[in-house]
């Protein structure tokens, strides 16, 4: 028989301390080496128990899973480093109330995302980190996230009873679209920006020295946004459009995916 714990309940035992008594109701009945049998009792004179951590405006002392509270974000990679997870979550009394799973550099790893959106709401944090979430870099990012809560590292440290449920999805902003920056460059043809939080860029404003001063964009999230509330194509991208930087001093514009 392979060794193993076996609990066996009694009514009360005590351990004594230089200051204090330990109370236990149970104690445990484990196999013992030959050398441990054999050694006289030292009684354990120091048991602060764990150390306060801040978790929403409150100091803690976490024994258990349900005692982690907190929101807060990490980053993860996959093994060969061709894609990352930005992994949000928002727990309350050790159980996932709600994730927000955003990635970039891989196509298979949206559809991940998908399924560890379904996975995670509902797991305690240290399911979570024992749960297959399908991708390698939103498991890294789980990894990083839960050191980040046990240790009272969370956005919501301070903040009295946390952040509200919906406060993953209000990261994303207007048009409920991730914060994406796409940006590209060679030494024979210089810079390119192709997309930054904005949104996508349609035209590159250059100076006279053939420098980048600006630049026009089309907000996706808010273009979908005009369009569903029954506006033209045409007019939804015209009023998604902006500019940024010196646009109006501009010599000439170029498309940067195809100039």
């Amino acid at each position: 028989m392979p060794p193993s714990l076996l609990y066996n309940y009694y009514s009360e035992t005590l351990f004594h301390s230089t200051n204090k008594f330990l109370e236990r109701k149970g104690e445990i009945d484990m196999i013992y080496s030959t050398e441990v049998k054999n050694m006289c009792s030292v009684h354990q004179g120091v048991h602060h128990g764990a150390a306060p951590i801040p978790e929403e405006a409150k100091w803690v002392s976490a024994k258990d899973v349900k005692d982690i509270s907190g929101y807060t974000h990490g980053i993860g990679w996959c093994a060969p480093q061709q894609g990352a997870c930005k992994l949000s979550l928002n727990v309350k009394d050790g159980i996932i109330q709600e994730a927000l799973v955003e990635t970039i550099g891989c196509s298979g790893m949206t559809h991940s995302a998908a399924m560890a959106s379904e996975i995670l709401p509902g797991l305690t944090v240290l399911e979570a980190l024992n749960t297959d979430l399908v991708c390698d870099a939103i498991n890294t990012a789980m990894r990083e996230l839960f050191l980040q809560i046990v240790y009272g590292r969370t956005q919501s440290a301070f903040s009295e009873d946390g952040l509200q449920i919906g406060a993953g999805l209000e990261d994303l902003g207007k048009g409920a679209r991730s914060m994406v920056g796409t940006t590209y460059g060679t030494l024979a043809k210089g810079p390119r920006y192709l997309e930054l939080t904005d949104g996508y860029i349609t035209d590159l404003a250059i100076d006279e020295n053939d420098e980048i001063i600006g630049y026009k964009f089309v907000n996706f999230g808010k273009m979908m946004d005009f369009i569903k509330k029954g506006d033209e194509p045409a007019e939804a991208l015209k009023k998604a459009s902006g500019k940024y930087g010196r646009v109006d001093d501009a010599v000439k514009f170029i498309d940067p995916r195809k100039e």
